[in-house]
């Protein structure tokens, strides 16, 4: 497991953020914020640190999001409002001007949130895998998964304090990788997964971060009304294995960014929901041209 780095912020009463560069900043290069999908870590990115020719395009930045990884909020509630807030002052502490944004799932609407609130510093967000769309019935009638019947549960087996010695389940985890990876994941990498997952979160407090981004993602607001006010150029990447977001819901969601310079939906064939590890070459390759073609 790579190391973390942290900052801290103001943002939620003071908060201890974590992030990870891909190699040491170069200024000269133009600055990818990585934003990791429901309940992982930066380590949802080694494809895209592992990769030289991406690392000679861009500065890799994956920063982690409230409830998650290294990320510690000085509140104990908080939203992926907060989220897109506390990435851009994590900007501000690394002297970083402007950035492209590229997110996971729920990375993807964190990614969005951040072109809303910083119009002038977003240079362009690569969503893969999501939605804009809250957990919705219309939603599901274009194919998208059940999110309130995942996460109801789990909402309900968290509420209650535990002890020091408690740790995520197994199970929990596999019912991530499930949704994110389908039976692509190794079993180094669901070993991997379950290791860094009980590093994460044990005890109360780490029981308490886990219900809290579940019913972040079950219970969130949908962007739909406010995509309009998306001013830069959007590359939403998808793949037709996605048990979590369809892409016919993918497709009714680039259309509504109708006032970016530059949206374009791309379809990977076999793909899956966590795409950037599914699918690094392809989508490594589809960033680096983006960064290059808006820079």
């Amino acid at each position: 497991m790579s190391s973390t780095d942290t900052t801290g912020v103001s943002h939620l009463g003071g908060s201890t953020i974590g992030f990870r560069f891909g190699r040491p900043y170069d200024p000269a290069l133009p600055t990818l914020v990585l934003v990791n999908s429901f309940t992982t870590t930066a380590d949802l990115y080694r494809p895209q640190f592992d990769d030289p020719a991406l690392a000679g395009v861009v500065n890799l930045l994956a920063i982690e999001p409230y409830g998650h990884g290294a990320t510690q909020a000085g509140h104990r509630h908080f939203t992926y409002w907060d989220s897109a807030v506390a990435n851009l002052q994590v900007l501000d502490a690394l002297d970083i001007l402007d950035a492209f944004v590229l997110g996971t799932s729920q990375g993807g609407w964190i990614a969005a949130r951040m072109a809303l609130l910083a119009p002038d510093r977003i240079r362009g967000i690569i969503p893969l895998g999501t939605s804009m769309d809250f957990e919705s019935p219309r939603s599901r009638e274009l194919g998208c998964w059940d999110g309130i019947e995942f996460c109801s549960p789990s909402v309900d087996a968290l509420a209650e304090p535990v002890g020091d010695d408690w740790v995520v389940p197994g199970e929990f985890v596999d019912a991530v990788l499930a949704a994110g990876l389908g039976d692509t994941v190794s079993d180094a990498d669901r070993a991997f997964w379950r290791a860094t997952y009980q590093a994460t979160y044990t005890g109360d407090d780490g029981r308490h971060r886990l219900r809290v981004s579940t019913v972040n993602l079950r219970d969130r607001d949908g962007l739909h009304g406010r995509l309009d006010d998306v001013r830069c150029p959007v590359l939403w990447m998808h793949g037709t294995a996605d048990a979590v977001y369809s892409v016919a819901n993918a497709e009714d969601g680039i259309a509504r960014f109708v006032n970016s310079p530059g949206a374009e939906l791309r379809i990977v064939e076999g793909g899956q929901h966590f795409l950037s590890a599914s699918d690094p070459a392809e989508v490594n390759a589809a960033v680096a041209d983006f960064v290059k073609r808006w820079s």
